[in-house]
């Protein structure tokens, strides 16, 4: 495994990021002492550079598939300088340690904000409106700003992180793939996702060839849950039409009623419909029928009265999820139960 990392790093020559020892690494973080988080990858900790600038640093866990979620991270990430990605400072590789250095993110990331009762309130909906435009702007420019197409195949609140500022940065790219900017329909031997956000056509072949749609479809969900500001599957709702909440929400539109978001001006109600027109846009069920990242933008950007409603995308019902934030999976292991997909 190691032979193959280091072969990968030699083969990028004008490689940016900086390489760091496991022993710089220890002691930027003081020993591995103040942890931010840890998922299905590793854990996080917070650590300072030299010059007094504040880096988060992941420290991988036992790699799968011979250092490749290492590899896809450096790999892709490296390559991207945009104010909506995740920036990396660094990297490390000694035996079978390793680790990647991040600018450090204040905020943490959007599933704090969006979901936890006490913070749910702390951002107006301009500035909901100005994370999602961050984020589509983030994504379209994996799609089509750099040499490569990089897809990221795992969008979803989790792995957007916020500044001091509360802008977005696309994070997380263990599962990202690169390929040619020419290719249309990608090829993938293993479905690759979180159940929740991940897109249809990547369990169910005869819905499509995967694109850069799937990260469209995890775009789309990411948006519902952000306008309910809570988890689009939700056993416990107050009624059982709300159980899921991207239906729920079409159906009162579709029968003409008004969304309760409270005490909010016009223009608020006006980002608000924008944000759900174009995210049931993103969530169709065939990918052929969701609009690329680039027309996601101009949806949010254009005026709300030359938005259509589109038809109805489910034709399945939501995962259970019995957890805050199912981990990241290639799906070849997962069963999933007769058509519950969402």
């Amino acid at each position: 495994m190691d032979g193959m990392i280091e072969e990968f790093l030699q083969s990028q020559n004008n490689f940016v990021p900086i390489r760091y020892s496991y022993r710089e690494i220890k002691k930027m973080t003081k020993n591995f002492n103040d942890k931010l988080g840890e998922g299905d990858y590793g854990s996080v900790f917070k650590g300072k550079l030299r010059s007094g600038h504040h880096v988060a640093i992941k420290l991988l866990g036992k790699s799968k598939g011979n250092g490749q979620d290492f590899i896809n991270e450096v790999a892709s990430i490296g390559r991207i300088h945009h104010a909506n990605v995740a920036k990396l400072i660094g990297f490390c590789v000694e035996g079978s340690k390793q680790a990647l250095v991040y600018d450090f993110m204040p905020n943490g990331s959007l599933d704090k904000i969006i979901f936890t009762e006490e913070n749910k309130n702390t951002l107006s909906w301009k500035k909901m409106f100005d994370i999602v435009l961050g984020v589509a702007q983030g994504i379209h420019y994996l799609h089509q700003g750099c040499d490569m197409q990089i897809l990221h195949f795992d969008i979803k609140p989790h792995n957007i992180l916020l500044d001091e500022h509360f802008n977005p940065k696309v994070s997380d790219f263990g599962l990202a793939k690169l390929y040619s900017v020419d290719d249309s329909i990608v090829s993938l031997t293993a479905a690759r996702g979180t159940i929740g956000y991940i897109a249809p056509e990547l369990v169910y072949k005869n819905l499509g060839g995967i694109s850069y749609k799937a990260d469209v479809y995890s775009f789309g969900m990411l948006l519902m849950e952000m306008v309910g500001r809570r988890k689009n599957v939700n056993a416990f709702a107050d009624h059982t039409s709300q159980i899921y909440f991207p239906s729920w929400i079409y159906d009162r539109l579709d029968q003409g009623e008004d969304i309760e978001l409270g005490d909010v001006s016009d223009d608020e109600k006006v980002m608000v419909k924008k944000m759900i027109i174009t995210a049931f846009w993103c969530i169709q069920l065939l990918p052929s029928d969701r609009p690329s990242m680039n027309k996601v933008l101009k949806m949010l950007e254009s005026n709300v009265e030359l938005l259509e409603m589109p038809p109805k995308p489910f034709h399945q019902l939501p995962l259970d999820e019995n957890s805050n934030d199912e981990p990241s999976t290639p799906l070849d292991s997962v069963t999933i139960a007769s058509s519950n997909i969402a």
